[in-house]
């Protein structure tokens, strides 16, 4: 019997990519609110348990009532919004991270999709700390260049407003008191005694992301060279299953929507052999939020992981 699977909040930027990812597959039956019922409590709530497997596509206090709706526990849930990420009881859900952090995405009723940037800092960051080259206390900074459709429907309409404020042709660095909602899942997922610096950057494209670590080789242990780094990555990520690659050589020139339309990523590592930056590239709305999430509905659901996702 094929499962079915409901989208609460399909109106959204995430919940759109989400469904335009579902709607050609014949594996899987989609379960649909009626429009003018989509903020109708019941409802939803007919449709949360009916469904084997929920997407929560919605703002972090909606999300978290949300789940008080979910009465039949054969229910499981992503939650792609913030409120989940770090909670007690919750998965976090990037399965390359690990074969237990696989395992453990298969397993689980619950599971928080990881925030954009987070998953970049993250790709980045945990392979070092897993093999014990780079300390838990280490301070880092991070700066991720991100598309304008990852502030969601209101900052698109901005950007793609005809009479728009001029400066917005030009990159914006916000969240510039270090608070950005994603920076306690960038610790808590590598395990770090510090939150990073961390300097988010939007500019005027669509989609695609590039998320960047700056790195002093001293700071490593047990590696020298540029090589030995993009060795390391290699390794970890030798089961990524195609989501998750490393380039082998890094181009003169990165741009942020070099993966657009795409729901890979990959590792850039750049520099030399005092200091050097890695990046992740990946589109934003693709491994950095629906692409993932279709990825944890699969191993949820016993699917192949990548069915339904663009990799090439």
């Amino acid at each position: 019997m094929k499962p079915n699977v409901y989208i609460d909040g399909r109106e959204g930027t995430t919940g759109l990519q989400i469904y335009s990812r579902l709607a050609a597959r014949d594996d899987l039956r989609l379960l649909l609110i009626d429009e003018e019922k989509r903020k109708d409590v019941q409802e939803r709530k007919r449709l949360i348990n009916a469904a084997d497997l929920v997407f929560l596509c919605l703002p972090d206090a909606a999300a978290e009532e949300a789940v008080t709706l979910a009465e039949n526990p054969a229910t499981k849930i992503i939650d792609a919004s913030t409120a989940h990420r770090t909670a007690s009881g919750w998965t976090y859900g990037f399965p390359e991270l690990s074969e237990a952090h696989r395992d453990a995405v298969t397993r689980s009723p619950r599971v928080a999709n990881p925030g954009c940037h987070a998953t970049g800092f993250i790709s980045i960051v945990y392979p070092l700390i897993a093999a014990g080259v780079l300390p838990k206390d280490a301070l880092l900074s991070c700066f991720s260049l991100t598309g304008y459709s990852g502030g969601g429907k209101k900052m698109i309409a901005q950007y793609e407003d005809p009479a728009r404020d001029a400066l917005l042709s030009s990159p914006g660095v916000y969240a510039l008191g270090q608070t950005h909602k994603h920076l306690p899942e960038m610790r808590a997922a590598c395990g770090l005694e510090t939150s990073p610096v961390f300097s988010p950057v939007v500019d005027d494209y669509y989609k695609g992301m590039a998320t960047t670590v700056p790195l002093h080789m001293p700071q490593l242990r047990g590696v020298s060279t540029l090589r030995e780094v993009r060795d390391l990555y290699r390794a970890h990520y030798a089961t990524g299953r195609g989501v998750v690659s490393v380039a082998d050589n890094a181009p003169g020139l990165l741009y942020g929507a070099a993966r657009s339309g795409r729901d890979a990523l990959s590792i850039v590592v750049s520099g030399n052999e005092e200091r050097f930056t890695v990046t992740a590239l990946f589109d934003n709305l693709g491994k950095g939020a629906s692409g993932a999430a279709v990825q944890n509905m699969n191993l949820m659901l016993g699917f192949p992981e990548t069915a339904g996702l663009n990799l090439d």
